[in-house]
């Protein structure tokens, strides 16, 4: 296994790493190599959209059916003469 050396961590990120590895339970070093994996593996990664997201919040409580309201014709535009 190959090994790295960060250098001018600020002061900040070594303090939240160090919080977040103990609310997992781990040590800093593997806290990074998990947030390392998990960033080039695309883990990381959010949804690339709104529906995306909406949808993944929603999935574990078996997702929601919402009725859509029916479409009305276009009005039309205000006349200005």
């Amino acid at each position: 296994m190959a090994s790295i050396t960060i250098r001018n961590l600020d002061d900040d990120v070594k303090t939240r790493l160090r919080v977040r590895a103990a609310e997992h339970h781990r040590s800093m070093e593997e806290e990074a190599r998990i947030i390392l994996r998990d960033a080039v593996t695309g883990r990381l990664a959010g949804p690339r959209n709104l529906a995306a997201f909406t949808r993944e919040c929603f999935a574990s409580m078996g997702g929601v059916e919402l009725e859509l309201p029916t479409r009305c014709a276009i009005r039309e535009p205000p006349d200005s003469s």
